[in-house]
C-alpha cells in the first residue's frame, strides 16, 4: 500500500548479534539485528480503506509484480519502512517493507546514486501497485543492511517516473514477496531473484526463510525483519506452519487457506487469503464484512472508510478468529480497533473508536477472499519459508495487548 498519511521513518541505532536459530545457522552465519528509533511524520488525512482496496484490486488483477539477519523496521501507521544501503560506498534509502510485491526499487524521493558497483542492464522496469506505480531502468547493485550484511548482485529498479510516494520521505520498496511476482515486470527477463533468494544463493543465510516482527504503535520498538530464520526472543510460543494455497491468484503471493469466525460463528468459509505487510487493514470478502458489520453494529465513517462503534459496542465486541491449518489466531476486541491515540493520523475524530476490519470489495470465492494486513501482523509473528512453500505464525508479547 502506498501511504498518504502519518508515516514513521526509521533510524538505525546499533548492531547486535543473535545466534539462536531453529534452522541450524552455522558458525559465522549468525543473524544480525539492526536496532531503530522512530519519528512521526504526517501529511493530511486519507481514507485508508479505499487505499487498501485499490491495492488489493491491483494484486488480484495481476498488476503488481507479475513480471540470518534481523533488520528493524518502522511502523508508519500506513506502512512499515526500513533503512537500506545501495551501492559501494552505500547511499542509504528508506524503503517500504512489502511482502505483497517482489521488485526492490528506489528513486521516488531521494535520487539513485550510481557507484562503482552499479551496472545498468539496459532493461526497463515497470510495476503498478493500484495506488501507485513506478517506471524506470534495471540496475544490478550491492544492497546492504546497516553495513553488516551485503548482497553483491541484486536487481533493483531505478525510477524515472513514480506515483504514490511523493513527499512521504519513502524512496521506494523493499520487495519481499515470492520470486514469481517479478515475472513480466522487467524487459528481456523472465524473472529475477529476490533479496531472500540472493542472500541464500550467496551463502549469507543458511535457509531461504524470512521472519517478520511487527509491534503496535505503543511499543518501545518498531519491529524487525529476520533473514535466514526467525527471532526466538520475539515469540512466546511455537511457530505453526501452513502450506501456500493452491487457489489462484492468492497462490502467486504469500497466500494461505483460512476461514474466519466471529464470536464462534463462521462469517467467512474457508478460502484463500494473502499475508501482506503493504496493506494496513484486515480486509475480508464483502459477505463476511456485512456479517461482521451487522453483528458489531459498526457504522461506516465516510472520512476514514472504517467502521465506527460506540463505547458500549466496543465492550460487547467478541473474538475475531482466523483459522489457518490446525490453529486459530484470535484477535481480541482491542486488537480489532485502530489505536485511539492515532485517530487524527487517519483523519478520524479523537473520541471515536474505529475497527480495522474492512470490506475487500468482492464476494467470497474470488480466489483472494481476505488480506491479513499489518494490523493483524502486529499481533502475530510471521515466517515466510521459500524453500518449503510454508507460512508460519507465532504469538508474541503483543498478541493480547490492550494498548489500542
Amino acid at each position: 500500500m502506498f501511504p498518504s498519511k502519518a508515516l514513521l521513518t526509521l533510524f538505525l541505532l546499533a548492531i547486535s548479534f543473535v545466534h539462536a536459530s531453529p534452522f541450524g545457522t552455522a558458525a559465522g552465519r549468525s543473524k544480525i539485528t539492526l536496532s531503530s528509533a522512530a519519528k512521526v511524520k504526517g501529511r493530511g488525512s486519507t481514507n485508508i480503506a479505499e487505499t487498501d482496496r485499490a491495492r488489493v484490486k491491483a494484486l488480484r488483477e495481476g498488476r503488481v509484480n507479475k513480471r540470518d539477519v534481523i533488520v528493524d523496521i518502522t511502523n508508519g501507521q500506513a506502512v512499515y519502512t526500513a533503512k537500506v544501503g545501495i551501492g559501494s560506498p552505500p547511499t542509504e534509502y528508506t524503503l517500504l517493507v512489502d511482502t505483497g510485491s517482489s521488485n526492490t526499487w528506489v528513486g521516488a524521493n531521494q535520487p539513485y546514486s550510481p557507484t562503482n558497483s552499479s551496472h545498468n542492464t539496459g532493461n526497463v522496469v515497470s510495476v503498478s501497485y493500484g495506488s501507485g506505480s513506478f517506471f524506470g531502468q534495471e540496475y544490478i547493485d550491492t544492497i546492504s543492511f546497516g553495513g553488516a550484511l551485503a548482497i553483491s548482485e541484486q536487481s533493483i529498479g531505478v525510477a524515472a517516473l513514480s506515483r504514490g510516494l511523493e513527499g512521504t520521505g519513502i524512496d521506494g520498496i523493499l520487495g519481499l514477496g515470492p520470486k514469481d511476482l517479478t515475472k513480466g515486470t522487467i524487459s528481456n527477463t523472465s524473472s529475477v531473484p529476490t533479496i531472500v533468494d540472493n542472500l541464500y544463493g550467496e551463502g549469507k543465510i543458511n535457509c531461504a526463510v524470512l521472519g517478520i516482527y511487527f509491534t503496535p504503535a505503543s511499543a518501545s520498538s518498531s519491529g524487525e525483519l529476520t533473514f535466514g530464520g526467525y527471532d526466538l526472543s520475539a515469540i512466546t510460543g511455537a511457530v505453526n506452519y501452513a502450506p501456500i494455497t493452491e487457489t489462484y491468484p492468492a497462490s502467486t503471493f504469500w497466500g494461505v487457506d483460512q476461514w474466519v469466525s466471529y464470536g464462534g460463528e463462521t462469517i467467512l468459509p474457508i478460502g484463500a487469503g494473502i499475508i501482506d505487510t503493504g496493506t494496513t487493514l484486515i480486509l475480508i470478502a464483502t459477505d463476511a464484512f456485512q456479517a461482521y458489520q451487522a453483528t458489531t453494529g459498526g457504522v461506516l465513517d465516510e472520512t476514514t472508510g472504517l467502521l465506527s462503534i460506540t463505547q458500549s459496542q466496543y465492550h460487547n465486541l467478541k473474538t475475531l478468529s482466523f483459522h489457518i491449518g490446525e490453529y486459530a489466531y484470535d484477535l481480541t476486541p482491542n486488537a480489532q480497533i485502530w489505536p485511539r491515540s492515532l485517530n487524527s493520523a487517519i483523519g478520524g475524530d479523537s473520541d471515536s473508536i474505529y475497527l480495522v476490519v474492512s470490506d475487500i470489495g468482492t464476494p467470497s470465492g474470488s480466489g483472494m477472499d481476505l488480506v491479513n494486513g499489518y494490523t493483524f501482523l502486529e499481533r502475530y509473528y510471521s515466517v515466510y519459508d521459500t524453500t518449503n512453500s510454508l507460512i508460519g505464525f507465532a504469538t508474541t508479547n503483543y498478541t493480547a495487548s490492550t494498548s489500542n
